[in-house]
C-alpha cells in the first residue's frame, strides 16, 4: 500500500534541491514515504481539496522503497527511541530559545527608553 495522499494527516514538502519529503504529520507511518499502515486508526479523508485539480508539481513519483530485512516492529522501536531522544532535549532547547528572545526584547526596550520622558 502506498502513502494515502488523500488523508488529512499526509503532507509533502518540495525543497529547493528538488527533494520531496512525504510524511504523516502524526508519525503513524513507520514506512514513510513509501506506505501507510493498512489499518491506520487515525486515517481521515481530506475534504479541503475536494474538486480541486492538482498540477504536475504535486504528484511527483516516489522512489521505490529500499529492501530491508528489519521487521516492522523493530523499525517502530527505533523511531520511538529517536522520538524519546528528541523529547528529552526539546524542553531545554525551548527554554534556551525563550531566554534568547527575552534578552533580545530587553535590549530593544533599552534603546527606546529616551522617548519615554
Amino acid at each position: 500500500m502506498a502513502m494515502r495522499e488523500e488523508c488529512k494527516h499526509f503532507q509533502s514538502r518540495t525543497y529547493k534541491s528538488g527533494e520531496v519529503a512525504r510524511f504523516c504529520v502524526l508519525g503513524n507511518a513507520p514506512d514513510q514515504p513509501w506506505s501507510c499502515p493498512e489499518d491506520c486508526v487515525t486515517y481521515e479523508r481530506r475534504f479541503a481539496d475536494v474538486g480541486w485539480s492538482h498540477g504536475s508539481l504535486v504528484d511527483q513519483p516516489v522512489e521505490s522503497a529500499p529492501s530491508t530485512d528489519v521487521p516492522l516492529d523493530d523499525r517502530r522501536e527505533i523511531l520511538n527511541m529517536a522520538s524519546e531522544i528528541v523529547n528529552a532535549v526539546a524542553p531545554e532547547m525551548i527554554e534556551e530559545r525563550r531566554r534568547q528572545l527575552d534578552d533580545m526584547e530587553k535590549k530593544s526596550r533599552r534603546s527606546w527608553k529616551f522617548w519615554r520622558r
